[in-house]
């Protein structure tokens, strides 16, 4: 008889961060888990002493993941790819999307605890460097940009849309463009 593979608290956090991508946070529990690892619901129940904490992991895993996927690769309009990444990430990612900004996952927190994360240091800089203007224009503007794309890859993360590139590209150069002309005073 071949020996078990030990099941251990990476593997049941990263089963609970794929069982949520595949069927969605609500139906994230050990027996889930334990079929995703072809094992029993014993190991998954070890590894972690509520499903609450199992979902804590899957959250890091998930975040982790969607900083991955929406962060600029290319050099040409980095705030325009990130808005485009975040849309596209409600879109093809929706389980994931939910369980992030959907649930209450952000308890006590409120906007600006989100726009003061560390995280967002890099962006604010280029943007206030690129666009000539001060960290706190520069980090009013991205919550305006972020609020758009937030909406965006909300309203396809919960409906049957299709995702428009161009249009959603359209959408982000005019708020972005308009943006600019209104803190230059054009």
């Amino acid at each position: 008889m071949p020996p078990r593979t030990k099941v251990t608290k990476e593997m049941v956090a990263e089963a609970s961060f794929e069982v949520i991508r595949r069927s969605g946070y609500e139906s994230l529990n050990a027996r889930a888990i334990a079929e995703y690892l072809g094992c029993s619901t014993q190991p998954v129940l070890y590894s972690f002493k509520t499903v609450d904490e199992i979902k804590e992991a899957a959250y890091e895993i998930a975040d982790k993941y969607h900083t991955e996927y929406i962060m600029p690769k290319k050099d040409n309009n980095p705030m325009l790819e990130l808005g485009l990444n975040y849309v596209r990430f409600g879109y093809e990612e929706k389980n994931l999307f939910r369980f992030l900004f959907q649930t209450d996952s952000f308890g006590d927190k409120n906007i600006g605890v989100l726009m003061s994360d560390p995280e967002l240091s890099d962006i604010i800089d280029i943007m206030s460097n690129g666009l000539e203007v001060d960290k706190s224009v520069a980090r009013e503007m991205f919550l305006t940009f972020f609020c758009v794309a937030h909406g965006l890859a909300s309203m396809l993360a919960n409906n049957s849309m299709e995702y428009d590139e161009k249009q959603c590209k359209k959408m982000f150069e005019n708020v972005f463009n308009g943006m600019v002309a209104s803190k230059k005073g054009k």
